[in-house]
């Protein structure tokens, strides 16, 4: 069975997050630690008054009955008080469960009451909203100055954070790295969110993983935008500041515009910046409307840029490489904490490949080529899930990580979730991913597209567009060399036809080739649960809700809502 490990050891893992903290403040004291936009500029809070704010709350919580093991759902979006409070939770020997902050209700009392928590900590009256005062909650903190007199058992934030700890507490410093602290939900690409339990050992493993490849410290700037309920942003990147005492800045806009983010860029000129090719994509466009926008988002401080979540366009790539800025992609799932592999910035980025496993990690291939994990990085286990639980694990304790790879020169390649593979009427099969990847490396006004074919004849494409793109008004200057530069759908569909018969060029098995795809004048979107609050897209649900237009693809004649445009190959 072939393995795959990284060359050098794990070094030393500080054991829990309440010796991290104590660490940092003895350091740093006086460096800030987290920075928020107020007007125009941006302001902080120092690793001292941080890290006292943190006693505070992890002291009084005690006194409203908290006791260890104990679990405190966050129900709030990225602030201050929400990272001074999941670290209390974290730190003083119970488990932090964050949510997404715009569940509705029926989303978030699922996972309330799944996660058996006591105690839930919500940003305000959105998600007071959101939830009912019947739930079995103990006690309910709110972020914001507000009243709620639904609730019997509301307790302002302040009663926690403003109140001196008693002398004699003192923080989890001897907790055990295998103690689990924090319960992350998946972002449920495959269907129903899984409970995944991580300790301490999980999320620090990582960075003294991290500390054998990369150079971050105090000096270093964050513009973080990734939520803290998801790992990329809430562990990976997250951590990752804390631990080397980097400063993190708190993007006002959450990611949403990015001229906002630029905005914020111009102010923070981050040295590392975590992002999703999404992003990036919208970022590099804005950069496209004069040099002096370019100039503040290449800045040269700018050490390297990491994404995850999905590969970057090799178009994207080149642009950053040609400025020596280093493009790092990383691969993992919330299950593992989440990297396993990183690529090294050394070599030429090949499509697919995300590189070879961190310190500490090692892979292997199972059946079908699943690639299966091995490491201090590895969940405890799924909470309340035990049919998963048997699932996700080999008789020898590796994780099977529904992966489907092969391993190269250059790392590990990733060829396709195991779910997505499907067989044609023929018995053929088929791995979409491929085609999917091909097309939008070839169009770069495509913001998704979806190979399925499912039990037919042959496969077909659902194709989306970059509205950001169209919405930008300039369609004189293409936004890459050989680039048409189409000005509307029509002129899309017309010149995705050659586009999408170079893609089917590329697949070497004839039965693999779409036939007809269809653009749709639409966008994936949180509403119609075609994305998860990551950001992610969730190929079964697109399917559900795009059917009829892959129906009329394989000639039925379904009426439909938005405009489309048939584009027929064979």
């Amino acid at each position: 069975m072939q393995i795959l490990q990284s060359e050098q050891k794990l070094g030393e893992v500080i054991p829990n997050i309440a010796q991290m903290l104590r660490r940092n403040t003895e350091r740093l004291g006086d460096h800030p630690v987290y920075k928020e936009r107020r007007g125009n500029g941006y302001q902080g809070i120092s690793w001292r008054e941080f890290y006292t704010a943190v006693v505070n709350i992890a002291a009084n919580l005690r006194r409203y009955g908290f006791t260890r093991g104990d679990k405190a759902v966050i129900f709030s979006g990225n602030r201050l008080e929400m990272l001074e409070f999941e670290l209390a939770v974290m730190s003083s020997g119970g488990v932090a469960v964050p949510i997404f902050a715009n569940y509705n209700r029926e989303a978030a009392e699922l996972l309330i009451r799944h996660c058996d928590a006591r105690f839930l900590a919500a940003a305000g009256e959105q998600q007071l909203n959101n939830i009912s005062p019947e739930l079995p909650l103990h006690t309910i903190f709110v972020f914001d100055d507000l009243r709620d007199r639904r609730f019997a058992n509301l307790v302002p934030f302040k009663a926690l954070a403003d109140s001196p700890a008693d002398s004699d507490f003192t923080l989890s410093f001897e907790a055990a790295p295998q103690e689990i602290c924090l319960n992350m939900y998946t972002s449920g690409t495959m269907g129903v969110p899984k409970c995944v339990q991580l300790t301490h050992q999980n999320i620090l493993s990582q960075r003294a993983a991290m500390d054998r490849l990369w150079s971050i410290d105090h000096h270093d700037r964050f513009l973080s935008y990734l939520p803290w309920h998801h790992s990329f942003g809430g562990i990976y990147e997250l951590f990752t500041a804390l631990h080397n005492g980097a400063v993190l800045h708190l993007e006002s806009g959450s990611g949403k515009d990015p001229r906002m983010i630029l905005e914020n860029w111009k102010l923070v000129q981050p040295t590392v910046f975590f992002s999703v090719p999404k992003v990036y994509q919208a970022l590099f466009d804005l950069t496209a409307e004069d040099q002096e926008t370019e100039k503040v988002f290449f800045h040269p401080e700018l050490k390297f840029i990491f994404t995850a979540a999905a590969p970057l366009p090799e178009k994207l790539s080149i642009e950053f490489e040609k400025r020596g800025i280093p493009v790092l992609e990383g691969w993992g799932l919330t299950e593992t904490s989440p990297c396993c592999t990183i690529t090294d910035p050394q070599l030429k980025r090949e499509p697919g490949v995300v590189g070879k496993p961190i310190p500490g990690v090692t892979l292997r291939l199972g059946k079908f080529d699943e690639i299966q994990v091995k490491g201090p990085n590895v969940m405890a286990g799924y909470y309340k899930n035990e049919a998963a639980n048997r699932d996700a694990f080999t008789e020898d304790g590796w994780f099977c990580t529904g992966d489907i790879g092969e391993f190269t020169p250059n790392g590990l390649k990733l060829i396709a979730r195991k779910d997505r593979i499907f067989k044609l009427s023929n018995g053929e099969k088929v791995i979409p991913t491929e085609l999917e990847a091909l097309i939008q490396k070839k169009c770069h006004y495509l913001s998704f597209a979806l190979v399925e074919g499912r039990g037919k004849d042959y496969p077909v494409a659902l194709l989306f567009p970059n509205r950001h793109l169209f919405a930008m008004g300039d369609q004189e200057k293409p936004p890459f060399q050989g680039c048409r530069c189409p000005r509307n759908l029509e002129e899309l569909s017309q010149c995705l036809h050659r586009c999408l018969k170079d893609a089917n060029a590329g697949i070497g098995q004839q039965f693999a080739r779409i036939k007809g795809a269809v653009l749709i004048d639409d966008e994936l979107s949180l509403e119609k649960k075609t994305l998860t609050p990551s950001m992610k897209v969730i190929p079964k649900q697109v399917v559900n809700v795009y059917s009829a237009y892959l129906e009329d693809l394989y000639r039925a004649r379904n009426p439909v809502k938005e405009k489309v445009y048939i584009i027929k190959l064979d």
